[in-house]
């Protein structure tokens, strides 16, 4: 099942923010696409390397031209900023 908004707790939706499969994003770290996004908490505790993560965001930095794929557990705050939505439809990870 894809996670929605309304099929997360409160606290993890708010944690998360916007960013879901295809939004990009910025901060003063840079530009984001969101790749992919994990709310099994074993699977983000593995990619994260902390036991203690409920959820990871898979992004990459579209300002970097050689930008790899890489998993971030920072919560979303007012100093990051939307540039695009993400896509309406979900398409399953290969």
């Amino acid at each position: 099942m894809i996670p929605t908004t309304a099929t997360l707790p409160r606290t993890v939706a708010d944690e998360i923010g916007p960013r879901r499969p295809g939004a990009i994003y910025a901060n003063v770290d840079g530009r984001f696409e969101v790749l992919a996004l994990i709310t099994d908490p074993a699977e983000a505790a593995v990619l994260l390397r902390r036991t203690a993560a409920r959820w990871a965001v898979i992004v990459r930095d579209t300002l970097r031209a050689d930008g790899q794929p890489f998993a971030v557990g920072s919560v979303w705050t007012t100093s990051d900023y939307l540039i695009r939505p993400a896509t309406s439809a979900y398409s399953p990870a290969a």
